[in-house]
């Protein structure tokens, strides 16, 4: 099978950005969709663990820029996330007045909606702020007794 044939169209019900002032790379920011493809090896559970280092958002109260490393870990079902998808989506979040909770939360949600994995963990891991480090970690499987496989010793 070729890469094509397992790409599955994601539906988008928003305009496409027509701002011609836009750079390429802000247009793709801005016209960003999560986009699922087949699961490849159906065969056997498997974990998939992403990292996203460079993870942006914009504090609601104060306008500040806050900084985090997002960490997506899962077990697919029938597809996965494309990657690039992944990442445009994620630097989405750059120009967005979002607590960091909803951000978290937000991403699974997506995630979720996109994909109907056996299990996920989203964990954000934002930079010190104020003489603070917050850590937010959330998870979501249909069967609450579900063990993800454990994660890679490598990493």
């Amino acid at each position: 099978m070729a890469w094509a044939d397992y790409a599955l169209p994601i539906p988008c019900s928003e305009e496409p950005v027509n701002d011609q002032n836009l750079r390429y790379g802000e247009r793709q920011i801005a016209e960003a969709r999560l986009e699922a493809v087949l699961n490849p090896s159906l065969e056997r559970p498997y974990r998939i663990d992403l990292t996203c280092p460079e993870f942006t958002c914009l504090c609601p109260r104060s306008g500040f820029p806050d900084f985090a490393t997002i960490y997506i870990s899962y077990v697919p079902n029938q597809t996965i996330v494309e990657l690039k998808s992944l990442k445009l989506y994620i630097n989405k979040f750059r120009n967005e007045y979002v607590f960091h909770e909803k951000a978290v939360n937000q991403i699974l949600i997506d995630l979720v909606d996109l994909l109907g994995p056996r299990w996920i963990e989203v964990v954000g891991d934002f930079s010190v702020r104020g003489n603070i480090h917050t850590v937010i970690t959330t998870r979501h499987s249909p069967d609450p007794n579900y063990q993800p496989p454990a994660p890679s010793t490598r990493l």
